[in-house]
């Protein structure tokens, strides 16, 4: 898409409702792309929808998708990727998508528990340079739940200031976590769960334990957390899925109250920003994740029992 207009501005969101996909295409197809795209989800989706994305920035044929035929496509289908590696040492801290010199892949290092601030200084200092196709750039933050609050400062500074014909595009299981500055600053895309044939015994047994929170006495849920002792590396993702579930329990039952008619949801609402400032805990280096999981479940008991 070498043509498309310079980057538009980010101030007004794309609305939640429709298919985050298809509106990708469109945005590719007219050439009005923004600078910064926030696409959050559960699984997979936000990830692959911003591969897509990227290699159909860049495009030659400037349709609603990567063409997989144009030299440009060729450059960018993905391989067998490097392993990314947080501080450096065993590893870059990014990569390219495939071997095209401007698209731009950023994640958490297979050891790591969070994106980490070198790699948000290696993505600046790498689009401080002029594109090397002469098109357009993109770069993927994935994990991007996963930064730091000195991470996103230094993310911050790119979307206030983004270089000319370079897009960002952020995928993300939750956004939560991110700071509202960040958020602000991009066109948020929400995919929604697919519906499955088989559910999950883990998750729903989750989710039925949430539940009967309202009910559970605080030396069980003092046990449940405790569940939850130990290093944070090896827990942090049974943390998120924690908080993921008990979040998705609270929207439903702000939603239900409001549809009864009963507009004293405050208390329902201050819980669910309990939960949101558990996740940005838990994204830093000397999170204890017993105590994580120990807030978030007193904050759901006591809005539950009311």
């Amino acid at each position: 898409m070498s043509d498309a207009p310079a980057n538009a501005n980010p101030a007004t969101s794309i609305p939640d409702s429709g298919d985050p996909d298809a509106l990708l295409r469109r945005t590719l197809e007219s050439g009005r792309v923004h600078s910064a795209y926030l696409l959050s989800g559960p699984a997979h989706a936000p990830r692959n929808a911003a591969l897509a994305f990227a290699r159909g920035l860049v495009c030659a044929a400037g349709g609603a998708a990567a063409c997989e035929s144009c030299l440009e496509c060729r450059k960018s289908s993905p391989g067998e990727p490097i392993a990314i590696d947080g501080t450096g040492k065993k590893g870059p801290l990014l990569r390219h998508i495939g071997d095209h010199a401007d698209l731009f892949w950023v994640e958490r290092g297979s050891d790591d528990t969070r994106v980490r601030i070198g790699q948000i200084r290696a993505l600046q200092a790498a689009l401080r340079f002029r594109s090397t196709e002469g098109g357009r750039r993109a770069a993927v933050i994935a994990d991007a739940e996963w930064m730091n609050q000195e991470a996103q400062n230094a993310l911050l500074r790119i979307l206030e200031e983004p270089p000319a014909q370079t897009t960002l595009i952020l995928a993300t299981s939750t956004s939560a976590g991110l700071l509202a500055t960040v958020r602000s600053r991009c066109q948020r895309l929400v995919f929604q769960p697919e519906p499955s044939a088989t559910p999950d015994p883990e998750a729903a047994a989750l989710r039925a334990r949430i539940e009967m929170i309202a009910t559970t006495p605080i030396p069980a849920l003092l046990e449940w957390a405790a569940e939850h002792r130990g290093a944070r590396a090896t827990l942090v993702d049974g943390v998120n899925e924690l908080l993921a579930t008990a979040s998705d329990w609270l929207r439903e039952s702000v939603a239900a109250a409001v549809r009864a008619g009963d507009l004293g949801v405050e208390a329902r609402l201050d819980a669910y920003r309990t939960l949101n400032d558990c996740r940005k805990t838990l994204s830093q280096r000397n999170a204890n994740p017993q105590m994580v999981v120990e807030r978030a479940l007193l904050a759901l008991r006591e809005v539950a029992s009311r």
